[in-house]
C-alpha cells in the first residue's frame, strides 16, 4: 500500500506539493492535467512537465485522476469512436511517461452529487453534506448556482462552470440511455482500450456513483456489489478494475464495504478510504477518517484491504475544512493530512499484528 494525496496541480489546488511532502507516510500524489478537456489528448510534453514539477518536490505521480471520458463514448454517439481514439492517444502517452494508473468515472452529466459544500458541524469544522429531499427541490439547471457561492473560489472536478452552463443540452444527451444500454457503453469502451492498457500495464480503475442511486432520473451502474462484479466479468482482463472509494459505496446502507472489497479481490487498483456520517438514510455529511466521528469502521475497512493483498495507492479523502482554512471543499490540507496519518496507523497497526500470528 502507498499512502497518496490527490493534488489538482499549480494554479488550481490551495495545498502545494511541498505542504504534501510534510505529510508523514505521504510519498505519492494523484494528479491531473486540470485544465485539459474531455476528449481533449494529453501531450507527453505536458505530462512530462508535471511529473518533473512533482518529482522536484520529493514525491512522485502514483496515478491519474481523472482522463475523464467524453460523454459521447457514455452514451454510446455515432462519432463515439473518434473519442475514444483519443483517450487512447492519451493512454499511449501516459505509458511512455511511464505511469500505469488511471482512475474515471462513467456516471452522466454529474460526476458527483453534493447539496451543501458548507454544512456547520457541532465542532465548528464545515464539510461536504447531501439530503434527497434537497435534490428533490432542486432543479439540475440551477443546481450550481445554488452551491457555488461556497467553493471558496475554486473550481470543482466535475462541476466546471461551462460544463453546468451546458445542463440542458447535457441532460437531451442522455435521453433514451438507460442503464443496460449504459452497461453495453462501457463495455464497449473498455474493450477498445485494453490493448494499449495491455502494452503499457495500465490499470484502469473505475469510480463508484457518488452517491450510489439515480440522480435526476440519469442511470446510474457503479452502485452496489452485483453492478460491479458485472463490469469485472464484461471485460475479464486484469488492467479493467476499480477505484474503491468507501465513502461512494458507502452512500448505501446496503452496501457492505468489506465484504465488497473481498469480493473484488485483486481487481481493486486505487483505494478512496474516507468516512460518512449518517442523520437518516438520505441525509449523509462528510466525516473526520475516524470511525468513532462517522458511520464506518475504517480498521474493517483497511483490513479487508490487507487481508486481500491489496499493494496500490489509497488516499484520504473529502476532508473537513477545519482550523480556519480556506480551500477547495472537500480538498484542503489539513484534515486529509490528519487523515492520511490515522490510515496509515491503521495499516501498521493491522500489519504488525498479522505478523505477530506469521500471518504475511
Amino acid at each position: 500500500m502507498e499512502m497518496t494525496l490527490r493534488w489538482y496541480g499549480t494554479g488550481f489546488d490551495t495545498v502545494t506539493l511541498k505542504e504534501i511532502r510534510q505529510i508523514p507516510g505521504v510519498t505519492g500524489v494523484i494528479t491531473t492535467l486540470y485544465d485539459t478537456k474531455p476528449g481533449e489528448v494529453w501531450s507527453r510534453e505536458r505530462i512530462r512537465a508535471l511529473k518533473q514539477e512533482v518529482e522536484g518536490a520529493g514525491l512522485h505521480i502514483s496515478g491519474i485522476e481523472s482522463v475523464n471520458v467524453h460523454d459521447t463514448i457514455k452514451t454510446g454517439a455515432a462519432d463515439r469512436d473518434v473519442y475514444i481514439g483519443r483517450y487512447i492517444e492519451t493512454l499511449e502517452n501516459l505509458g511512455q511517461e511511464d505511469i500505469h494508473l488511471v482512475c474515471y468515472n462513467f456516471m452522466p452529466v454529474f460526476d458527483w452529487t453534493r447539496t451543501e459544500l458548507a454544512r456547520l458541524r457541532p465542532d465548528g469544522s464545515t464539510v461536504l453534506a447531501y439530503t434527497q429531499e434537497a435534490v428533490d427541490r432542486l432543479d439540475p439547471e440551477t443546481m450550481f448556482s445554488s452551491i457555488a457561492e461556497d467553493m471558496n473560489g475554486t473550481v470543482l472536478p466535475g462541476w466546471e462552470p461551462e460544463r453546468m452552463a451546458r445542463v440542458k443540452e447535457l441532460f437531451a444527451m442522455y435521453q433514451g440511455v438507460n442503464e443496460e444500454r449504459l452497461f453495453e457503453n462501457l463495455r464497449y469502451f473498455l474493450e477498445q482500450i485494453m490493448p494499449v492498457c495491455r502494452k503499457y500495464d495500465i490499470r484502469m480503475a473505475i469510480h463508484p456513483d457518488d452517491p450510489a442511486w439515480s440522480v435526476f432520473g440519469l442511470p446510474r451502474i457503479m452502485t452496489n456489489k452485483e453492478n460491479v462484479l458485472r463490469i469485472m466479468d464484461m471485460v475479464d482482463d486484469p488492467h479493467n478494475g476499480v477505484a474503491f472509494c468507501t465513502g461512494s459505496f458507502g452512500t448505501s446502507s446496503a452496501n457492505d464495504l468489506p465484504d465488497m472489497i473481498r469480493a473484488l479481490k485483486g481487481r481493486i487498483h486505487f483505494a478512496h478510504v474516507r468516512n460518512l456520517k449518517f442523520n437518516s438514510p438520505t441525509d449523509f455529511e462528510e466525516a473526520a477518517h475516524l470511525s468513532s466521528d462517522g458511520s464506518f469502521d475504517m480498521y474493517q475497512i483497511m483490513k479487508a484491504l490487507y487481508d486481500t493483498g491489496f499493494s496500490g495507492p489509497i488516499r484520504p479523502d473529502h476532508g473537513r475544512m477545519i482550523w480556519g482554512e480556506e480551500a477547495m471543499p472537500g480538498y484542503g490540507l489539513y484534515d486529509r493530512a490528519l487523515g492520511a496519518a490515522y490510515l496509515n496507523g491503521l495499516w501498521e497497526a493491522i500489519e504488525k499484528e498479522a505478523q505477530a500470528h506469521g500471518v504475511k
